[in-house]
């Protein structure tokens, strides 16, 4: 019996995967004793002042898994995590994976809705958070946790003064009291987590097998290496900085992964100079910025070599000033937490480069283009994406309603995306099917917001659109309609701050109308919302 259901390969694609090897029967685990065996003095991790080197990540991680394993914890049991771009993450990260505990690793961004949400969801017995996040300054939030789960009986905090629930206190030796082991190669290693388009968050079971290889496969096809020098700017524990190539990439490749808190500039160019980084990972908004900030520090750049960039479809004209701006070569990712994963390849020209969002990474991803009836569109016409492949699941987490939509009889994903496939087999990303913000790379639900908008009792209609703009690529407008003419625009957002409401989601803007204009069958009609704030944008510019 599995010990956390999900929605399998069928046995033809299994025995193809493995055959192609593809699927090595190998724990993610593997990646990092690998290297602590065959470099174990070299740097790993570099976090502000502190270094970690890989027999050290290794040893750490493996100390965690022996103290997991002493207090009860091991196969069959969940984690919900929260921990920002520290090194803890990645010892937690592996020690998990040793002992076998599957775990979710939330944002740092995310807040008392995503996290009740998550720990709804799996159940877990062990929360590990830090003390820095407002969530956990103090143990409000913990209790209303514990009352919501029961059986979370293992809490541990990042700088917590109690030496029983600091996290630093269990990556210290243990005896080997109690036996652990990974979960099966074919089984859950840990949940993803999806952008998704409803108000319910939606979890990814990744297997060892699938994401193995696809952090494998990143690697071959983005040149990491031993003397690949990583900054890790996006949020850690989000896929892209994670596993394309990401810092799983450079774990595998034997490289060295720099964290920085944020991607600002001003945190970023003096850790590139002094860790001499040569490859990062962005998003369309963060380059903006640090496209107008490289002008004044040209010597901080200069050991860049590659610069990655997806989550948000980047503008041609954008993608065109990079090598010039930044002296890199920029390498375009259109990937999603669900599997399939589109690099540009680096000896693309600039046509390919510039213009799309890469090729499928696998010779067994499958991709298909197909119009509102589901039938085949032929090469250079847009319709939405659907996708299956060796690292493409096959199905949500206890989401059985949500996955008879989502997926099709023949397991193909239907992802949302609305693409253009040139007959190369490059993908050009036209928009997004579902309902659904990009801002900047965070993908915001509209339900989730719209259903608590309504929550306010001065609300009687409200809609979330996105509206255009330069930096993040796209922003979020509430339209409202209410009972109450003075309601503005900064009650509604302390409101939803109250609520528990991660920052990023917040409405950018607020318009008031007497009523939301409706379609034909009666929904509101989200086109002429978005007509509407374009027009108004274009006057106020």
């Amino acid at each position: 019996m599995s010990l956390t259901p999900f929605s399998r390969w069928p046995e033809a694609f299994t025995e193809r995967y493995r055959e192609a090897g593809y699927w090595l029967g190998k724990p993610l685990n593997h990646m990092l004793e690998e290297q602590a065996r065959s470099q174990p003095d070299a740097i790993a991790v570099v976090c502000g002042s502190r270094q970690l080197s890989y027999a050290e990540l290794d040893a750490a991680s493996s100390h965690f898994a022996q103290w997991l394993a002493n207090h009860g914890l091991g196969q069959g049991d969940r984690a919900l995590v929260q921990l920002g771009n520290q090194a803890e993450l990645y010892i937690v990260f592996f020690a998990l994976l040793k002992a076998g505990i599957v775990p979710v690793n939330a944002l740092f961004s995310h807040n008392r809705i995503e996290l009740r949400a998550y720990a709804a969801q799996v159940r877990p017995r062990l929360l590990i958070a830090s003390r820095v996040h407002a969530l956990f300054a103090g143990d409000a939030f913990l209790e209303e946790l514990i009352e919501l789960v029961p059986e979370l009986d293992t809490l541990l905090l990042h700088d917590d003064d109690h030496p029983g629930q600091r996290l630093a206190n269990w990556f210290t030796p243990a005896p080997a009291t109690c036996a652990f082991a990974p979960t099966p190669a074919d089984e859950v290693a840990f949940f993803q987590l999806s952008g998704g388009s409803t108000g319910t968050p939606k979890l990814i079971p990744r297997t060892h097998d699938d994401y193995y290889y696809s952090v494998r496969r990143s690697v071959e096809l983005c040149g990491f290496d031993r003397q690949t020098r990583y900054l890790c700017a996006l949020p850690a524990a989000h896929n892209f900085p994670l596993s394309s190539p990401g810092a799983l990439g450079v774990f595998v490749a034997g490289g060295q992964v720099v964290l920085a808190p944020d991607p600002g500039p001003a945190s970023c160019f003096p850790l590139i100079a002094r860790h001499r980084v040569n490859v990062t990972a962005l998003v369309p908004s963060a380059l903006s910025m640090w496209l107008q900030a490289a002008p004044d520090h040209p010597d901080e750049l200069a050991s860049l070599r590659l610069l990655q960039v997806g989550g948000a479809r980047l503008p041609e004209a954008v993608a065109r000033r990079v090598p010039q701006a930044l002296g890199c070569r920029l390498q375009q990712v259109f990937g999603m937490a669900e599997g399939l994963v589109n690099y540009t390849r680096l000896d693309d020209d600039d046509e390919h480069t510039y213009l799309t969002q890469g090729l499928p990474m696998s010779p067994d991803d499958e991709v298909r283009v197909v119009d509102r009836q589901g039938n085949l569109l032929p090469a250079g016409q847009v319709g939405a994406l659907m996708t299956r492949g060796p690292y493409t699941i096959r199905g949500y987490f206890q989401s059985p309603e949500y996955n008879a939509h989502a997926f099709d009889a023949e397991g193909f994903y239907r992802s949302g995306d609305l693409v253009r496939q040139r007959e190369d087999g490059y993908l050009e990303v036209v928009g997004r099917i579902k309902d659904q913000i990009n801002r900047g790379g965070e993908k915001i639900a509209a339900e989730e917001v719209e259903n608590l908008l309504m929550a306010h009792p001065d609300v009687t209609q409200a809609a979330l659109v996105s509206m255009p703009d330069a930096a993040m690529g796209e922003k979020s407008c509430a339209f409202i309609v209410s009972r109450d003419p003075a309601l503005r625009g900064i009650a509604l957002r302390k409101f939803l701050r109250s609520l528990g409401l991660a920052d990023y989601k917040l409405p950018d803007r607020f318009e008031r109308l007497d009523a939301l204009p409706m379609t034909a069958v009666g929904k509101v009609d989200k086109n002429r919302l978005r007509h509407h704030i374009a027009e108004q944008l274009t006057v106020t510019e």
